[in-house]
């Protein structure tokens, strides 16, 4: 279960980001975080790993988020970030995709199994001499999804995904994302992809958390989606 409890951030020069955030997310719901530019959303996805740390508590699985747990906590949430070049640095994808359980000590059979699995699961089979420069948009998505995927996390949380893929790399890109188990935490402004992806949304405007239910309650309420900037 992911906890979070009166989470509050600044900005470095003194502006509210989060503001009095209190969300529960439980295994297995698929949960997509949606609002205008500078609600919030990407800045409360950073504080699920620890990139980020405010006032507040965030805990993952019963650990709580800080510098004592955070080989822990990177292992419970994998974080794809809306650009994988900021996530492939690699010569090659197998090295990307080695890393995480490499970090986590497993011996060097393990790692190739993991790897080898890691992009089966999303359709990469073979890619693990390629260069990550050398993929198209789809493909480096969804090599910085394996590169997550190969530490065996419980929760997945993206930021954007499907931003900058062109119509058929966003199709295979949510046949993949339906079909993975774990629980799912996307930001998104693409409504559609929420719609077809998660049973609950929750709505940030200004750092604050205005509305959280069901998807369809909301997604399909143009008076809610008007309030907040995103029709």
């Amino acid at each position: 279960m992911i906890e979070i409890i009166d989470l509050n951030y600044h900005y470095p020069d003194g502006r509210a980001a989060l503001e009095r955030i209190n969300i529960v997310i439980n295994p297995g719901e698929k949960v997509a975080l949606v609002g205008a530019n500078g609600a919030g959303k990407s800045t409360l996805l950073l504080h699920l790993n620890g990139i980020l740390q405010g006032d507040g508590v965030v805990s993952i699985n019963g650990f709580e988020v800080n510098k004592q747990n955070l080989s822990k906590i990177r292992s419970l949430v994998g974080m794809v970030f809306q650009n994988p070049d900021d996530q492939l640095f690699s010569l090659t994808v197998g090295e990307d995709v080695a890393f995480g359980p490499t970090y986590q000590g497993f011996d060097a059979l393990s790692v190739e199994d993991k790897v080898k699995t890691a992009l089966a699961e999303v359709h990469l089979d073979g890619f693990e001499d390629r260069h990550p420069f050398h993929l198209s948009g789809g493909e480096k998505k969804r090599a910085s999804i394996a590169t997550v995927l190969s530490m065996s996390p419980d929760y997945l949380v993206l930021d954007e995904p499907s931003a900058g893929l062109d119509p058929k790399a966003r199709r295979e890109l949510m046949a993949l994302l339906k079909r993975l188990p774990q629980t799912l935490i996307l930001a998104t402004h693409d409504l559609t992809m929420a719609l077809e992806l998660t049973n609950r949304v929750i709505i940030l405007n200004h750092g604050k958390l205005v509305v959280d239910g069901a998807s369809m309650d909301i997604l399909l309420n143009e008076d809610i989606l008007q309030q907040n900037d995103l029709l």
